[in-house]
């Protein structure tokens, strides 16, 4: 344990007030499980095991000197400070007391999870990040199925080096956050073997209708869907009375799984004839759509949820949360005239009178 804290602690014992020591995503998880959501155990590096590893790598001072009067609207200029930072991070040792405290609990996590080395998602946590006014998702980096120790510290120093990426630069610059007071936590997470798995909105992000929950999906991990490479199947559930109103299956022509020969996660190309394969069933559409409105009461706002179903557990246990965090598009947008947010089924149908729409009977 440093002086100020500990270097890495258990997602359970995280919650929404941990920001500070785990960042976004990793509170977020720590709030889920504590919710009773099931979502992938796992443990976070804490923003002290960062803060120290910058100490003991005597970061601080070079880091500062490369972004010392850089003007970020110099693309080149951000870019060159960008590389030669992340190059310093990267290069540098972890000391034996973080390596240590990361080792033991990743050895604990591979017990729990019965899986000697198992794999792991190693996940970017800004401490600015999931912000209802500030949106850093997606600027820091994160790494699917890493199996092993010496892997798994040489991913974490990766996902220090991303808080320095050029866009997160330019961006911090241009929100006016000092680059010094945002930290980041790391978070080492049992990865789910997704049979299928993509992204999920209780609200609709196409018109910020709060009654509907959107439920984007592909065959394989996420990354296909967070990463906008494949156009996903989308489903649409009334979020009053879980009813799946719509879906659109798409052409998906790629994935994201394990190579069995080098246990690393890669690109693939759907068969022609899976391409048009709805990628999860209703069943799980509408357990996602109630989980979703689980989580959303919990928040008290819309969300943004990132879900796997996890082809190594049984059915009716495989249906996983990886990440949740307020949508900050429509929710900071005041509600319209003639908007009504349905907050009851008697609201839904009043809303549906007003506006001239046919009330279903059934």
């Amino acid at each position: 344990m440093s002086m100020q804290g500990p270097l890495v602690c258990w997602f359970r014992e995280c919650n929404r007030d941990s920001l500070m020591l785990v960042g976004g995503k990793n509170a977020s998880l720590g709030e889920l499980i504590n919710a009773g959501v099931q979502v992938p155990p796992g443990f976070a590096i804490t923003t002290h095991g960062f803060r120290q590893f910058f100490i003991d790598g005597g970061l601080a001072a070079r880091v500062h000197a490369q972004l010392k009067s850089l003007n970020a609207s110099d693309a080149a200029a951000t870019d060159a400070a960008s590389q030669a930072i992340r190059s310093l991070i990267e290069a540098a040792p972890i000391s034996t007391e973080l390596a240590d405290a990361i080792a033991e609990y990743y050895h604990r996590l591979s017990v729990h999870c019965n899986v000697p080395a198992v794999p792991v998602a190693v996940r970017s946590s800004a401490t600015a990040e999931d912000l209802p006014d500030a949106s850093f998702a997606g600027q820091q980096d994160t790494y699917l199925w890493i199996p092993g120790i010496e892997n798994v510290l040489h991913h974490v120093r990766r996902c220090f080096s991303s808080l320095f990426t050029a866009r997160a630069i330019a961006y911090r610059t241009r929100m006016g956050y000092a680059h010094e007071q945002v930290a980041l936590s790391v978070g080492i997470q049992k990865m789910a073997n997704s049979r299928s798995a993509g992204v999920m909105f209780t609200l609709n992000p196409a018109n910020g209708d709060r009654a509907s929950i959107v439920i984007n999906a592909n065959f394989g991990f996420g990354e296909s869907v967070v990463s906008g490479e494949v156009t996903p199947d989308e489903f649409l559930v009334d979020k009053i009375s879980l009813e799946l109103r719509k879906r659109v299956i798409a052409r998906k022509e790629l994935y994201y799984a394990v190579d069995p020969e080098s246990d690393c996660c890669r690109r693939y190309e759907l068969p022609p004839e899976r391409q048009e394969v709805q990628a999860i069933v209703d069943e799980d559409v509408i357990e996602l759509a109630r989980m979703g409105k689980l989580i959303e009461q919990r928040y008290g706002k819309p969300m943004d949820i990132e879900w796997a179903v996890d082809s190594n557990m049984s059915e009716g246990n495989n249906i996983f949360i990886l990440q949740a965090r307020p949508e900050t598009v429509w929710s900071n947008k005041k509600t319209t005239a003639g908007f009504v947010v349905a907050k009851s089924a008697m609201d839904h149908i009043v809303a549906n009178l007003m506006s001239g729409k046919k009330v279903s009977a059934s």
